[in-house]
């Protein structure tokens, strides 16, 4: 029993020391998926480490497959062909793709993983009894695209990540309808929150959030150019602004035959509106990205195109 009271203390002191995010901070990191920023901590880790991560300045290289023994069929046997689950790295964007530039690339495969195009937009979703159906994948590969490395001492950042998933060809149509639902359903939407005064004071807040459908089919077979804006979190009791002003975030969704592909470019490489005339990608931009997405698909998709 001393010992279970010593471990309780322990806990109680280190909860105290913690210092806990900023829901702004907690919201942005739910936006992007849990394994992007995985990918993007383990830059330094990379570094010292050689692991699943792989980090080149070009394209990288696969290694050659592994020979297998030749396998005798009878003529009069029928064959079965299994279907393609790998994603090979040249599904992926590369640096040369982006008019915004880039250096290192850091990737990684998955298995049985869910297709995520929005965490925060399917929270939601869940809120307002529209749960998305959204599909599984056989396989999947990601990347996270560096800004090229200008000083030693200044930490990488991320230009732009991207998912692919190889789905069920049907799931994978029916993925834009499920996306459709969820815009449908929160247009717009008030996220109440708690969060730490300039003073270390807890207090509530509410937060605007909206998503837009700034395109649609301009690539591939299908395709999604979606828009998250965030209003300035605001304290519940006054209306005071509590937090920073959220940057406008974008999401690019775009199928080939059974891949699925969903590109988030960073938002500071993203012109603010979309279809403004300052500094960064805008509309234009982006969907044309989403066409050099999708012929990266092509080869590498059920139906090669």
């Amino acid at each position: 029993m001393g010992e279970d009271l010593t471990f309780v203390d322990r806990l109680h002191r280190d909860l105290r020391e913690v210092r806990w995010p900023e829901p702004v901070e907690i919201r942005a990191r739910a936006r992007r998926r849990s394994r992007r920023a995985a990918m993007l901590s383990a830059v330094v880790v990379f570094a010292v480490v050689a692991g699943s991560a792989v980090a080149v300045t070009g394209r990288p290289t696969l290694p050659p497959p592994t020979p297998t023994a030749p396998v005798a069929v009878s003529a009069s046997a029928p064959v079965a062909v299994a279907a393609r689950a790998e994603i090979p790295v040249e599904a992926l964007l590369t640096p040369a793709d982006l008019p915004t530039g880039a250096g290192a690339r850091l990737g990684g495969t998955g298995l049985a993983e869910t297709v995520r195009v929005d965490p925060l937009l399917e929270s939601c979703g869940r809120e307002r009894e529209v749960a998305a159906q959204l599909p599984v994948s056989r396989a999947s590969r990601s990347q996270t695209l560096l800004r090229p490395a200008t000083r030693a001492d200044v930490p990488a950042s991320a230009v732009l990540s991207q998912d692919v998933y190889r789905v069920d060809l049907t799931r994978g149509r029916w993925l834009f309808g499920e996306i459709d639902r969820l815009l449908n359903a929160c247009a717009e939407w008030s996220l109440g929150a708690s969060t730490l005064t300039a003073d270390q004071e807890p207090v509530r807040t509410e937060q605007e959030h909206r998503w837009e459908l700034e395109g649609r089919d301009f690539a591939g077979d299908q395709s999604m150019l979606l828009r998250h804006v965030a209003s300035p979190p605001r304290a519940q009791a006054d209306g005071e602004p509590a937090g920073a002003v959220p940057p406008v975030e974008t999401t690019l969704v775009v199928r080939v035959g059974d891949l699925v592909t969903v590109v988030a470019p960073a938002p500071d490489t993203v012109a603010d509106p979309i279809d403004g005339s300052g500094p960064g990608l805008n509309r234009a931009d982006l969907t044309a990205l989403g066409g050099t997405a999708a012929k990266r698909l092509c080869p590498a998709a059920d139906s090669p195109c």
